[in-house]
Order: structure tokens, then C-alpha cells, then sequence
């Protein structure tokens, strides 16, 4: 996954690059896109966002302004570090 960071315009909006909203690189490698351990990566994987929340709290705010686009290259469309952050960010934005 990647967000990619800029200052933003109007017609182009404000993307950023925070690194600290990746999973670690223990975590990355223990999963190695098993699916038979996905549910236990996002757990673990939620757990660290949690305890980055100067990092996540940018995307936060960008997704409350308006939609947030989250890119990634894993082959796996339904089970990969996007879909997490994903969900993570929508279950933050909804206990505002």
C-alpha cells in the first residue's frame, strides 16, 4: 500500500505518505499474504495503528473532508493492508 504525500490543490487534493500507518515489517513478513492468517493480521495489524495515532489521525481528517484513496499492490484484492486501514479508519471515523 501506498498513500502518497503532496500539499494538494483543489483540483488535485492533498495526498499523504505517513509511514507510520504501514505495517510493521515483522508483522508484513509474518503474514506473507497467507489468507489462513489474515484475520489474525488484521487484529495485529489494527492494534499497531492504534498505537500510531499521529499518523493515522491525517487520514482521519481527510476522510471526514471527503473520499480517501488507498493504493496497494497485492495480487489479493479482499485480503491485504488496505482493506484493514480501511476498515480501521471507517471504524475510528464512525466512534467520533
Amino acid at each position: 500500500m501506498r498513500v502518497v504525500g503532496d500539499g494538494g490543490t483543489d483540483q488535485h487534493p492533498a495526498r499523504l505518505r505517513p509511514r507510520d500507518v504501514a505495517p510493521s515489517t515483522e508483522l508484513r513478513e509474518w503474514f506473507g499474504h497467507r489468507p489462513e492468517r489474515f484475520a489474525e493480521f488484521a487484529e495485529r495489524y489494527k492494534a499497531e495503528l492504534a498505537g500510531h495515532r499521529e499518523a493515522v489521525e491525517p487520514l482521519l481528517e481527510a476522510a471526514a473532508k471527503g473520499a480517501v484513496t488507498l493504493l496497494y499492490s497485492a495480487r489479493d484484492t479482499e485480503r491485504n493492508q488496505a482493506v484493514v486501514l480501511r476498515d480501521f479508519l471507517q471504524e475510528q471515523a464512525s466512534a467520533r
